[in-house]
């Protein structure tokens, strides 16, 4: 049995290399030309959903790399007004003992090479799909504007929101904007911009919610190597030697960094914010920031022009279940969700997971492929879309927060509510309980 996966994505890559450790010839398919190209963001919170299908489709080893490169957990859900005033702050306990069952903070870049790490001679890269067509065997051809070709048992689409495949295979599946759109930017980490936040927000993951509907998401990032790129002091055994040793260090350009993205309703915002340079990017938060704290304007001061990039906030439709062949989808194919619950990355890791037990399943005899693939997608089709229309629920431009009057109560009655939670240790206790259900906290598929 082979397998062509479509996109060298999170998802991707992790089905990937549980397919190769699992004996499945795989080719993997990537548009970007190098490994380090493709940069999409800077964090991705990694909950014990997708922790535990990297643990699942990984080797033993490059899972341990993968947890050594993670950063420092985050240990607060923080809320904060625009003048930095605490709001509601959550302590999420002591981390799991089992490093498999925790969240994760990891790089989207250092993730990146993680999961390429060993796949050096399964992924090709600067392949650009076209289009896929069936042979008289049933078996599936890929079709690149290089005019290669490829052929196997099955075709995945790991190819992202704007999937080429998803358009021929799924026509009617689409996308719809949220009326959202964010603006991410990062600055390094250092003894000066630390400053610029509370402990706490150092300490964890923390959204600022201002009048005008806008909001903010900060994220503090730290790992066990320093900014020249060495292991820092007091790292020693399993990890250092794991670090030492990991060929993807060389590819990886992450340092200590607080990360920020900022988001508005796209009827408030400039109309070509979307086609805004970075300078151009920088300049309108620094606008927009103008009320906010003399640190929270510090810290978009000091970021990078260069580091911003525009995202149009989208979500998929779902769509009832299709007939199943032997052309299949995961992640952001086929249920892209906009960030409200930050499970995009882990339900795309889960599908990964997922797939690669039912074609083990192929592989020993035990099922038929179509038969794998339709119980793939029964089970992906359900909590994938449900996560799509959770995480719709959660970012909306159509919210009432975003207008001028209205809004301005919403968002007085929004803290007065949250701050009250914040002097209840059972609410807030119950609260984080919530939050770890829809994380993936106690879950197993695989």
């Amino acid at each position: 049995m082979k397998v062509i996966v479509i996109g060298a994505g999170t998802g991707g890559l992790c089905l990937a290399q549980g397919l190769k450790r699992s004996g499945i010839e795989v080719a993997v398919y990537e548009r970007d030309r190098t490994r380090s190209d493709g940069l999409q963001g800077y964090r991705v919170g990694i909950d014990p959903d997708g922790s535990r299908a990297l643990h699942a489709c990984l080797p033993k080893e490059l899972y341990d790399t993968f947890v050594a490169t993670c950063a420092r957990a985050p240990r607060y859900g923080n809320i904060y007004t625009e003048r930095l005033k605490e709001v509601l702050s959550v302590d999420s306990g002591p981390v799991s003992a089992d490093p498999v069952d925790s969240e994760k903070s990891v790089s989207r870049m250092t993730m990146r090479q993680v999961l390429l790490t060993g796949l050096e001679d399964e992924v090709r890269f600067g392949k650009v799909f076209a289009r896929y067509s069936h042979g008289a065997d049933g078996r599936v051809t890929a079709h690149f504007e290089d005019g290669t070709t490829d052929t196997a048992d099955l075709l995945v689409a790991a190819d992202g929101s704007n999937s080429r495949v998803r358009r021929q295979y799924l026509p009617h599946a689409g996308l719809e904007d949220s009326g959202l759109v964010g603006v991410t930017g990062k600055l390094p980490l250092t003894g000066e911009t630390r400053t610029l936040l509370p402990p706490k927000a150092i300490e964890g993951v923390s959204m600022i919610f201002a009048p005008g509907g806008y909001s903010c998401i900060l994220h503090v990032m730290e790992f066990k190597w320093d900014q020249r790129g060495e292991l820092k002091n007091g790292i020693g055994g399993d990890d250092a030697e794991l670090l030492a040793a990991w060929p993807g260090l060389t590819f990886d350009n992450t340092r200590d960094y607080i990360m920020w993205g900022f988001a508005g309703a796209r009827r408030n915002l400039p109309s070509e914010v979307l086609s805004m340079s970075g300078p151009q990017l920088h300049r309108m938060v620094r606008e927009l920031t103008g009320r906010w704290h003399p640190n929270l304007r510090e810290l978009v001061a000091k970021t990078d022009p260069t580091t911003c990039f525009p995202l149009n906030i989208r979500t998929s439709v779902p769509i009832p279940q299709w007939d199943t062949t032997n052309v299949t989808l995961l992640g952001d194919a086929i249920h892209t969700m906009t960030p409200g619950r930050g499970v995009g990355a882990n339900t795309a890791l889960r599908d990964a997971a997922i797939l690669r037990r039912e074609l083990v399943a192929v592989r020993d005899g035990e099922k038929p492929l179509l038969a794998a693939v339709r119980a793939y997608e029964t089970r992906m089709i359900d909590y994938g879309f449900d996560a799509v229309v959770k995480s719709r629920r959660q970012m909306s431009g159509d919210d009432p927060l975003h207008r001028p009057v209205i809004g301005r109560i919403m968002l007085a009655g929004m803290r007065t509510a949250m701050r009250a939670v914040n002097h209840l240790p059972p609410l807030k206790r119950r609260m984080a309980k919530a939050q770890a259900s829809y994380r993936g906290a106690g879950r197993d598929d695989f």
